[in-house]
């Protein structure tokens, strides 16, 4: 399987080489998730909306260009076949891990805007049905009574994010992700899961039955959230940036705002109650304000930190109440996550409209089922430190349907660690071997596990705190690269705290030169030109997110980006100079940034 390229050849990928030399040649298991390395980013390059909303999120998480994925869809296209769903977006994302070498490093895999929010599930479903009544033929000779009633209950549309968690089950073709236990990372206060600690996620544990952690076996996902909606009841990509911006500031903020549990007659709410009381208990423990209230919506709150609700219907402007940065705002209804613009009910994007980090809601009619929606465990999760991700997934056991919107990395809650390196300084231009001795601080007692190096994007090693990474940069193209030192939190949450240090190499004599016509801000209908001198290369190339724009034959060219293609927001375009196979024969300038604006720029898009 090859990744779908923009030209229709396959030559991105190896272009793209010259940007990932590392120090090894093979990727090391990491032992932490949650952070921006830990992300596959999938944008759609023929939605305007889908780059832009993806270009503020890469400058927002850092995320690096090596684990952007570009993967062209009909944006009017809001739902598909899951076949279709298997073989254009599912099979070219987890071939995309693979080719790159990230299958050890990514955990989630996130969508930006205009991809299909709902996928039919009846092809799956019928063809399951055949094999039964075939099966039934062979057993028996006389002709079967009937074929076996699929239960109403299992409404056959998936959504996104849920068959992409549940990627494992649905590549089979076969329909089990369908169960409402399909989902064994969830952790609730029941008899067999009540000493089921909450868990930081990684896509190499495996859930044995009960969710407990076994070595073999086991079922393994891969978490997945969507960046926004921007087509029918969705939201503006300016309303997508204006809560992704708030939630990536929360990080670390130990927020004092309350979360507020809706409690009423109505079965929505009646679902969930129940547990209401030993949530608000545990939230208390933790330090956390949560209260009970009677009515379908906070009342003139001010302080919404997190909102449960359970009702058909409401607004949230005339609530007067104000969502905190970093809150997960949650409601059990029918068609909260339906998307087109004649259903009925309110849409996850009310609460996505006025701040909330993340949001979720069903695709299709889930029925009143508490394990196709969020038990209110979630809260403590996030309470205790988790991702909106991780929150979101360890309370939910049947997610197939739930469409889970908002910044999945958000962390109001986490002990942030603060990461210091010896042995290198930001921008330094160095040769030969490198000794880098990291450290960090960590709020709280539970100190540091490791710490892990990642060039470029990808992961190189690993060390324990108090010993020192040695690096061999003779292995390295001549240029600019980037270090990343994350420190990992020790315990079972295992936050992350990073530091990025941009450096140059200069160990084969390797040279290049740009220079560009353009700066700071871009207007879309203005073409970038590019004049680089790069001695030596056999071709010089320019990308931007791993994404080939343009290229040329020689150590000399002049190159053309069309903006237009780039989407609006701030991008970062990356030129090099490439030749043989050695870290000689290639050559990376330093990156190239702007913040590429329509010819009349509509206040704030541009900030990031």
């Amino acid at each position: 399987m090859t990744i779908p390229c923009q030209n229709g050849n396959r030559c991105v990928f190896k272009l793209r080489l010259f940007l990932v030399c590392t120090a090894t040649a093979f990727c090391l298991e990491a032992h932490a998730g949650g952070g921006p390395e830990n992300v596959l980013l999938v944008v759609n390059p023929r939605s305007p909306a889908s780059m832009t909303i993806a270009n503020h999120y890469v400058a927002l998480r850092h995320i690096p260009s090596g684990s952007v994925l570009y993967l062209p869809w009909a944006p009017d296209d809001q739902t598909t076949a899951v076949d279709t769903f298997r073989r254009k977006i599912l099979g070219p994302v987890l071939a995309a891990i693979r080719l790159r070498r990230l299958a050890r490093q990514t955990d989630y895999v996130v969508y930006s805007s205009d991809f299909p929010w709902a996928i039919d599930l009846e092809p799956d479903i019928k063809r399951h049905q055949a094999l039964i009544s075939k099966a039934r033929d062979a057993d028996r000779p006389e002709p079967p009574v009937g074929k076996q009633k699929w239960p109403t209950h299992l409404t056959p549309t998936g959504s996104l994010n849920g068959l992409t968690y549940l990627w494992r089950l649905v590549a089979t073709g076969t329909p089990a992700y369908i169960d409402l236990r399909s989902n064994q990372y969830t952790r609730r206060a029941i008899a067999r899961q009540k000493d089921l600690p909450t868990l930081g996620f990684k896509s190499t544990l495996r859930f044995g039955r009960h969710g407990e952690l076994v070595s073999t076996g086991g079922r393994r996902y891969l978490l997945s959230v969507v960046l926004g909606v921007t087509a029918g009841r969705g939201n503006s990509v300016e309303e997508v940036l204006g809560y992704l911006r708030p939630s990536a500031a929360a990080d670390g903020t130990q927020p004092s705002g309350t979360i507020y549990f809706l409690d009423n007659g109505n079965v929505r709410s009646r679902v969930r109650d129940r547990a209401f009381p030993i949530v608000v208990r545990r939230l208390a423990e933790l330090g956390v304000s949560a209260k009970i209230i009677q009515g379908v919506v906070p009342r003139d709150r001010p302080d919404v930190q997190g909102a449960m609700l359970g009702t058909a219907r409401f607004d949230w402007k005339a609530s007067g109440s104000t969502i905190l940065p970093g809150a997960i705002c949650d409601n059990l209804t029918s068609f909260g996550g339906v998307m087109r613009k004649d259903a009925g009910q309110t849409p996850l994007s009310e609460f996505l409209r006025h701040g909330a980090a993340g949001a979720s809601g069903t695709v299709a009619e889930p029925f009143a089922i508490q394990e196709k929606f969020p038990f209110a465990m979630m809260h403590v999760h996030y309470a205790r430190g988790c991702t909106l991700a991780e929150a979101f997934y360890q309370s939910v056991f049947g997610p197939y349907q739930l469409l889970i919107v908002g910044d999945p990395l958000c962390r109001p809650w986490a002990n942030v660690p603060r990461v210091r390196v010896e042995g290198v300084e930001s921008g330094a231009t160095v040769k030969g071997n490198l000794t880098l001795k990291p450290s960090a601080t960590v709020p709280g007692d539970l100190g540091i596990d490791h710490f892990e190096l990642f060039v470029d994007g990808m992961l190189a090693t690993r060390c324990n705190p108090g010993e020192a990474i040695n690096l061999n940069t003779t292995q390295w193209a001549d240029g600019y690269h980037q270090l990343r030192v994350v420190a990992i939190e020790a315990g079972l949450i295992r936050s992350q705290g990073r530091l990025i240090v941009p450096i140059r190499t200069a160990n084969h004599g390797r040279t290049i030169s740009v220079t560009c016509s353009a700066k700071g801000k871009v207007s879309q209908d203005r073409p970038i030109h590019l004049t680089v001198e790069a001695p030596g290369s056999m071709a010089v190339v320019v990308l931007h997110n791993g994404r080939l724009l343009d290229k040329a034959s020689g150590e000399s060219a002049r190159l053309t980006v069309d903006p237009a293609k780039l989407g609006q927001g701030p991008v970062e375009l990356r030129v090099g100079g490439i030749g043989g196979k050695a870290p000689r024969d290639r050559v990376v300038a330093d990156p190239l940034k702007f913040v590429v604006v329509r010819k009349s720029e509509p206040p704030g898009l541009s900030r990031c």
